[in-house]
This record gives structure tokens, sequence and C-alpha cells, in this order.
């Protein structure tokens, strides 16, 4: 018998969302993410942000809500409540803190005079990220021992102001500006009129946190000045104080090898996560544009009955090869879905392509017996040729695919081979990131396979050609075959990675970065907290 719902137990959940770097959500909101049914969210908040929601939620920019901007708020309330009172898990997702300028208090309001149980999951707010993210002290001992978050949001002198420009001219400590560009020639006449020294420093930042920050440090009376000069727009944060002339430059940020870099990601999509992630801990601006989809294969036969073979007596194999992780996940959730496990495999040998395949196969507890030192079909093959000779071998591939390994195999064993997945074609032509492309956005293009390769450069036209042919475009490919089919094509190869691996083909990024000059255009991106 099921038990009635707790009435105290929290509907609706109030979540910071931090400044941008998904590595900043906390992991409470990661946890509520994950179980969420509606996923309301601020307009500033970055896509990869709803990575984290759970397959199944609704996510909802609240900016496509009915009603204008003034009477947003009334149908945010009425969405969640509702939702809440249907039985769904709502999770309200606002950029920075959302009770630091956020309107998180409102809306917590709206949901007590409802009865609506609900939770508030503090964020990493814009001031911190933007200290943390430049290197300035927003207290230090020497110098500054208060600071005080301001909205630049009301202007000076209105009826009813809440903000003491008097006070806030003599505060003994760093002034944190939410929402002050659009305003900022205001804000400064006033602290100055109300007596602020003209040379307090002053540093404005954009989109902290992301490979995309952006900021200018100067004295206060130049601010605007210098930030029309810099071209920095909302939103944004403005630090005021002693505290900001100790702003470092470049901060442990900007010195990362790959920060203000565009490069971009083009693995399946299930598969690109551990990539973007690592760039973006680099410093760099990921963009993902997946080129390949995998599926289940159309037909299971093949596969089912090669998976009744290991039953046979005498074992249907001596040999499993597996050529990539895909695979790996692919064979064994087919031998689940038959209500079969890992025993099946009794005495069979296995052998993984490369070090990510044979992790795969550790988290099923099997050990590859065989990993060769190149991680591609010829280092395979060379690897196997005299273990498997006389020899039954399953080659488990994918629907496309090299036939060097099977054909190198078959001269000395028996060899069998079943699709366990396959890849199509997967490039959305309406993607951002393809148009990002066609502006000329990305710097770095990864192609983590031939298949790949043919199937992002299939989708090139002249206009994109041109750009790799005159070097405004690199192609870095995770291996010499890769590389091969990329000069088949005609298209001019900019790196190959050392090792073939994911991590090889990011450090060949990284190598070729060091060697190219940096790009210091940055095009829009909103991340920065701001009260809507």
């Amino acid at each position: 018998m099921n038990n009635p719902p707790d009435p105290t137990e929290p509907r609706v959940f109030l979540v910071g969302a931090g400044p941008g770097d998904p590595g900043l959500l906390t992991l409470r909101a990661a946890e509520i993410l994950a179980s969420a049914d509606l996923v309301l969210y601020d307009q500033l908040i970055p896509r990869r942000l709803l990575d984290f929601a759970a397959p199944h939620a609704e996510a909802l920019c609240v900016r496509d809500l009915p009603a204008n901007a003034q009477d947003k708020y009334p149908t945010i309330y009425s969405r969640m409540i509702d939702a809440a009172r249907a039985g769904k898990r709502v999770v309200r997702l606002k950029g920075g803190d959302p009770l630091v300028f956020g309107r998180g208090a409102e809306e917590a309001e709206a949901l007590r005079q409802f009865g609506i149980p609900y939770e508030i999951v503090p964020g990493v707010t814009a001031a911190l990220a933007t200290a943390a993210f430049l290197d300035i002290p927003l207290t230090h001992r020497a110098h500054t021992s208060a600071v005080a978050f301001v909205t630049g949001h009301e202007l000076p002198g209105k009826p009813g102001s809440k903000l003491d420009w008097q006070a806030l001219a003599q505060f003994p400590g760093t002034l944190a500006v939410y929402m002050g560009i659009a305003r900022l020639p205001i804000l400064v006449s006033e602290l100055l009129r109300h007596g602020k020294s003209p040379d307090t420093p002053a540093v404005i930042a954009e989109r902290v946190s992301t490979g995309e920050m952006r900021s200018v440090k100067t004295r206060l009376a130049d601010l605007e000045t210098v930030r029309r000069a810099a071209g920095l727009e909302a939103p944004g944060l403005i630090l005021i104080g002693e505290s900001a002339g100790h702003r470092q430059e470049p901060s442990w940020f900007e010195a990362r090898p790959l920060f203000g870099r565009r490069v971009l990601v083009t693995r399946p999509r299930h598969q690109a996560e551990p990539m973007v992630r690592a760039l973006e801990r680099l410093g760099a601006v990921p963009a993902v544009l997946p080129t390949l989809a995998v599926r289940d294969p159309a037909d299971f036969g093949p596969l089912d009955n090669a998976l009744a073979q290991l039953r046979s007596p005498g074992g249907g194999f001596d040999w499993i090869v597996f050529t990539s992780a895909n695979g790996v996940m692919a064979f064994f959730r087919r031998l689940k879905h038959l209500g079969r496990d890992v025993r099946d495999l009794g005495r069979v040998k296995l052998a993984a392509i490369g070090p990510k395949t044979a992790e795969v196969l550790a988290e099923y507890h099997l050990t590859a017996d065989v990993v060769p030192g190149r991680f591609i079909a010829e280092g395979l093959a060379d690897a196997l040729r005299e273990k498997v000779a006389g020899q039954r071998v399953l080659l488990v591939r994918a629907n496309r695919g090299r036939d060097h390994l099977p054909k190198e195999l078959a001269t000395v064993a028996s060899v069998s081979q079943v699709v366990a997945y396959e890849q199509v074609d997967g490039v959305d032509t309406d993607s951002p990131a393809l148009a990002a492309l066609r502006r000329g956005e990305v710097e770095f293009v990864t192609l983590s396979s031939s298949n790949v390769a043919r199937g992002l450069l299939g989708h090139f036209d002249d206009h994109l050609k041109g750009r790799v042919l005159r070097g405004e475009m690199k192609l870095v490919c995770i291996s010499p075959e890769t590389g091969r089919v990329v000069r088949e094509l005609g298209y001019p190869v900019a790196a190959e990675a050392a090792v073939y691996t994911a991590e090889g083909l990011l450090e060949a990024v990284r190598k070729l970065a060091a060697e190219t000059p940096g790009r210091s255009d940055h095009a829009p991106h909103d991340q920065v907290e701001a009260e809507s």
C-alpha cells in the first residue's frame, strides 16, 4: 500500500544556478535537478545547466511564459503552484543566488500564501564569482573589512529609493554593484557627487567563470569611458573600492592554456560531456555539434545469434574484440535485455582497441586481456595476430568502420563480425554550433574519428571550406588515420594527437593553441545573474 505524500515535503525548489560555469552548481542543486518534473529557468541560465535535469523533465524558460515583463511574475507563481498541486517536483532555476537580487523572496512568499512547501538552495552569486575568477579580494586585512551588495537597477534620487548614495560613497569597503552597467554614468556621477574619490579603483566584468569572461580595471572617474572603449555590455558586475586595485592580471583563470579559445566538440551527444567539461576547465569556450548519433541496430538477429553461441558446448568463441566503448555498452546492454549476464563469457578472452574501451569493460568487472600500444585498428591487429592464430574471434563493431582489422585477423583466425550499434549522421543543420562555424566564431574543430570527419566535412560548403583553407578554422584529428581521411577530402590537418584518445586530442589542441596567437573577439553569451 502506497503511503500518502508528506504534506511538509518540498514540492518547489528555488535553486541558485551560480554564475554560469556548470562546475559551480552545488551538489544539492544537481541532485534536485536530476529528480525534477518541471524546470522553470531564467533566460540568463546557460543551456548547459539544463543537462543536469531529469530526462523526462519539462524545461521552460520564463521568458516564454505569457504576459509582458511587468506581469511576468504572477504568471511564474501560478505555473509553480499549479504544477506543485498536480504532484510535480518543480525547480525554479535562477542565476547566481535566489536571494541576491533574484526575487527569490517574492517567489517564496507566493508559495507560502498558497501553502506550498518549498526549499531554497543557495548558489554562487556573481560578486563572489567575479572576485574569485579575477583574483580580486573582496576583503583584505590591510585594506578592506566590509562588502556591500548594491543594485544598480534603481535610479538615484527616485521617490522611494532604498539606496543611500551618501552612505555608499563613504562606505569603507568594496561595493559590488549588480545590474549597473546600463546606468553606469549616473551611478559614477552620484558616487563622485557624494564624495567618492575619482581615483578609487574599479573593475567591470562580464560573463565571469566562463572562457568568454572579459573585464577592465581603471579608476572610478574613467569607468564609463573605459567600458565603452572595451565594448563591455550588460549583464555584468562592477566592483568599486581599494580591493579592486589588487586585481591580478592575468588571473589564475585567464592564465589557463585555452582561455577564450573556441573549440568545437563533434562527438555523439552522450559522449561529449567529459570533453566539454575538460575544455571548460582549461578556459576554453566549447560548442557541441554531434556529427554522429548512436542507435540500436536495425536487426538484433546477428548479435543475438552470437550471444547464443556463448552458451554453446565448448564455447562459441575464444576471443571477443571490442573496437569502441559504444560497442562494449551495446553488447552488454543486449546481453542484459536477454536476461543474461557476464557469466556467459566464461573463459573467453577480451581485447579492447584502447584504454577508454578497456575502462568501460572494467565497469562490468572485466579486464581486457589485450590493449594495444597504438589505439587504432593497425595497432590492435598487430597485438592480436599471434594470440588469436587458429582460434575463433567475435568482432563487435558498428555498422560503419574500416575493414583493416577483420581482414588482418581473418588471415590467421576464424572471424565473425556482428553489428552491436549503428552510427547515423547526426548533424543538425539548424544547430547554433553550425551557425557559429559559419560566422567564424570557432577556431579549433576536434575530429574524434574518421566517420566523424566524413560526417562533419560532408556538411561544409565552399564558405566553410574556405575558412579552413585560409587557416581561420583549424582541424585537429585524433589519429593519423582520421588525418588521412581529412586530407583525402581535400582539407589540411592542423594537428594530430600523439596519443589516440580524447585526452590526446585535447593535448593536441593545447599545443596548437600555444603556437597560435589568441583571438580577442567574444560573442555574446548570457550568464551573469540579474534581477528579472
